[in-house]
């Protein structure tokens, strides 16, 4: 089977690259720019709130080794489902929760699993991560790529900003 992509935006696409990065089955994981209107947008261009752009990561996974609803299930736990308006430290519209589909059978696992987990009573708010159409996605600068590897001492104070005790307290058993 072919090599499919799959992408999310969760906050700050620094923190969302290691927990897909370190799965069997993906063959990269690229930080960047979806869901906006200006073509080839820079950070600074997404960061002025301008361009409708979300920080995004674009998965590049071998669906016979890890399926996109065990991605699904990744991205959830990486972040607050309740919050629309950006991720823990992180906000503003370009930091928003999102799910952008490749397929229908991608946006059919993904409105299923959203629906799953607003039914486990997990959270008392409501699940308002967005599932839309993907739209062309841009990657981000060098700098961005890998920062967890590149970085790790200021990938540590992102993840402790508020994503870290959110994961340990809604995701961890």
């Amino acid at each position: 089977m072919a090599e499919e992509t799959a992408i999310f935006a969760g906050g700050c696409f620094w923190c969302m690259v290691q927990p897909f990065d370190t799965q069997p089955g993906i063959n990269a994981v690229i930080s960047g720019y979806t869901g906006g209107h200006v073509a080839n947008p820079t950070y600074e261009q997404v960061a002025s709130h301008t361009t409708g752009h979300t920080e995004a990561v674009e998965i590049k996974f071998d669906p016979a080794v890890i399926s996109y609803a065990q991605l699904v299930e990744i991205y959830w736990q990486q972040t607050d489902p309740t919050d629309a308006m950006g991720q823990f430290q992180d906000r503003g519209d370009s930091y928003r929760p999102v799910i952008f589909y490749n397929s229908p059978e991608q946006k059919a696992i993904a409105e299923a699993s959203k629906a799953k987990l607003a039914a486990s009573g997990k959270f008392k708010d409501p699940i308002v991560t967005s599932i839309e159409p993907a739209k062309p996605f841009y990657p981000a600068e060098d700098y961005h790529q890998d920062f967890y590897k590149k970085n790790p001492l200021r990938f540590e104070m992102e993840e402790r900003g508020g994503r870290e005790q959110f994961k340990s307290k809604h995701w961890q058993h």
